[in-house]
């Protein structure tokens, strides 16, 4: 009995001293204030990271995020001295930029739950922590612009033989493949053989319904709380790999073989029986500088090369705006490393 109390009593111990180090300081900045970077905000952006990578960082790249994460606060505090701040409607408009992004991949506005996982699957953030993300990332965007603004004003337009030289390179990349727009009805079912059996019939049921009806007037009545299905546009589809791993290879077979117009059989999807209605259909087609790249846009060929080309400028002001604004600011004693903190 007495082993069992001292084991216990160890544990007691250790739980404490466990939490204390990830509140110990990774580092700190100090141009306006001291602010620490806690070895545990520290471990929990490394494990994020290494997460995303598959892989886990070494020493030396621990430092190498943890300077980044030194010379946002060193700007975050720059920026609150220089009185440059963001509103809350500022970051509300660009939330709903992203919203924007993918009503246009849903063909409809998403919910807050398929926002939220959207936001997840790509930042592996939630929406509470990647809107403060956001707002400190525009921060140091209007900050920079404000403090190196001659960098960026002396950015230029690419001309139109840049574009047409650029265009001339990559002519062969410029391949819209096969595409439809594609208007789905899918009957849900559970994990059981009973909920399977249940909506196959459903599945069945409106499928002849449609055959009497027609696809729209059917898809209509998904609305009514007791339909037991739900029907809306996918958006474009477009006939490639990243497709058929989403919506699987039997559904890209069934949709490409449709004409516009017509309803597909019964497909059974991962989460559901599914029916299809073809909408519209674009063959593949090599794209010439005018065309327009995703039926449903009015973004050509044109103006991508014109925005990738004007970006690549604006990426290299950036980076040359924040490497001269974290010298400046990394000067004196405005932080300071402990290093053999962050040896766990």
């Amino acid at each position: 009995m007495k082993r069992i109390i001292f084991v216990f009593l160890v544990i007691l111990i250790a739980v404490p001293v466990f939490s204390q180090a990830g509140l110990q300081p990774a580092a700190t900045v100090n141009l306006i204030r001291t602010e620490a970077v806690t070895v545990g905000q520290l471990r929990t952006e490394v494990e994020r990271m290494e997460k995303a990578g598959g892989r886990t960082l070494t020493h030396t790249e621990r430092l190498q995020v943890l300077d980044v994460i030194v010379n946002e606060r060193l700007v975050l505090q720059a920026a609150e001295r220089d009185r440059v701040a963001i509103t809350e409607n500022e970051v509300n408009q660009q939330i709903q930029q992203l919203r924007g992004v993918l009503t246009q991949q849903l063909g409809r506005p998403p919910t807050d739950d398929e926002f939220a996982q959207a936001v997840m699957n790509e930042s592996g953030l939630t929406v509470t922590v990647f809107r403060d993300q956001l707002r400190r990332q525009m921060i140091v965007e209007k900050y920079l612009r404000t403090k190196k603004a001659n960098l960026f004003e002396s950015i230029k337009e690419p001309t139109t033989d840049e574009i047409l030289a650029e265009y001339n390179l990559q002519k062969s990349n410029f391949v819209r493949p096969e595409t439809a727009l594609i208007a789905m009805i899918q009957v849900p079912y559970g994990p059981d053989s009973a909920s399977r059996t249940r909506a196959r019939e459903l599945a069945n049921r409106l499928l002849q319904e449609i055959n009497a009806q027609g696809f729209d007037q059917v898809a209509a009545r998904s609305v009514r709380p007791d339909s037991g299905y739900q029907a809306g546009n996918l958006g474009y589809i477009p006939r490639n790999p990243e497709a058929r791993n989403v919506l699987g290879q039997d559904f890209i077979n069934s949709a490409f073989a449709l004409r516009v117009g017509q309803v597909s059989r019964i497909i059974e999807g991962t989460q559901g029986f599914q029916i299809i209605n073809i909408k519209e259909y674009y063959p593949q087609t090599n794209l010439e500088l005018d065309d327009i790249i995703q039926p449903g846009t009015q973004v050509t060929v044109r103006a991508y090369i014109h925005n990738a080309m004007l970006n690549q400028k604006l990426q290299a002001a950036r980076a040359q705006a924040s490497q001269e604004l974290v010298a400046e600011l990394r000067t004196g004693r405005s932080f300071q490393i402990f290093e053999n903190n962050i040896r766990w």
